[in-house]
């Protein structure tokens, strides 16, 4: 199931009115911000398992 052109179109219409053009740009960046949080708390989810595996090899 693939989205096409046509249907980005009214998802873009509907959120312009349902937010209104004011807004628009505050949600952009916060979703930016989400994604970015959510990226760096990925990073450091994996470091955390990098280096508590390392301290129980250690420990072995």
């Amino acid at each position: 199931m693939k989205i096409g052109v046509t249907e980005l179109i009214v998802i873009l219409l509907i959120v312009i009115v349902i937010f209104g053009p004011t807004q628009i740009p505050k949600l952009t960046k916060m979703l930016g911000s989400s994604i970015k949080n959510l990226r760096e708390g990925l990073n450091g989810g994996e470091e955390k398992t990098a280096e508590e595996s390392k301290s129980t090899d250690e420990q072995a």
